[in-house]
């Protein structure tokens, strides 16, 4: 169960795919107008990466490497469709508003690159949870944004206005460019978050042992604790 955990902490916290390893920046960047939206996007990741996970990690014997990369496509585009029709059939509003990034989940390089590391490498229940961590870590990357956004451009959270009438929106934020200036702005954040953390601690980035037993001399906090020296 450790390893289940840490899998999940990897996804959330750690290697977050949105603000650490920069991954799926089209469907970020694209969706996220609206809390609702990002919470609708990252959700139907989540459940094509966990899906996906299990079925590569129960065939990662069986794929030939020759052809693993398609063989991957093929499972992944297999979950995309299923989902795909589902929300056509059930929550057509989600489906109309997410539109053409549905199906663009199947080159969504954090499926794939999971599959490609993990997955195929891994046991089926530590797979699942990779892709469980993952995608929770993108929906809670892409919900942020799209709060951000949603707040500042229309006065709204989840389409109940939190702001009074009298709230001037800035528009801007909830087009293009206000994307950009979110993204930049929480991870920025995130970073400066993670940064104050190891310096009260020693541990800095995504190092988990203290910097005066850490072998890798180029990493911040040995610089932190050279300076710190002089």
């Amino acid at each position: 169960m450790k390893k289940c955990f840490e899998r999940l902490f990897n996804g959330l916290i750690k290697e977050n795919p949105t603000f650490v390893l920069m991954l799926g920046m089209c469907p970020t960047l694209a969706v996220t107008t609206s809390a609702i939206n990002g919470v609708g996007m990252g959700l139907t990741t989540t459940v094509v990466l966990i899906m996906s996970n299990i079925i590569i990690s129960m065939l990662r014997k069986v794929i030939p490497d020759g052809v693993r990369i398609p063989a991957f496509i093929v499972v992944i585009a297999s979950f995309v469709t299923i989902v795909e029709l589902l929300l056509e059939a059930y929550i057509p509003s989600l489906y109309d508003a997410l539109g053409l990034y549905i199906p663009l989940i199947v080159v969504n390089c954090i499926i794939l690159g999971r599959a490609e590391s993990y997955a195929s490498k891994n046991k089926v229940i530590y797979s699942a949870f990779d892709g469980l961590g993952m995608g929770l870590g993108f929906t809670m990357g892409l919900t942020c944004i799209g709060l951000v956004r949603e707040l500042v451009g229309n006065g709204t959270v989840f389409d109940i206005r939190v702001l009074p009438e009298t709230y001037e929106p800035l528009t801007i934020f909830i087009l293009a460019p206000g994307a950009f200036l979110v993204l930049a702005f929480l991870v920025a954040l995130m970073n400066r978050i993670k940064l104050a953390k190891g310096k009260s601690t020693g541990v800095t980035g995504d190092c988990d042992k203290l910097c005066k037993a850490c072998p890798n001399t180029s990493c911040a906090g040995k610089r932190i604790e050279r300076e710190g020296a002089r």
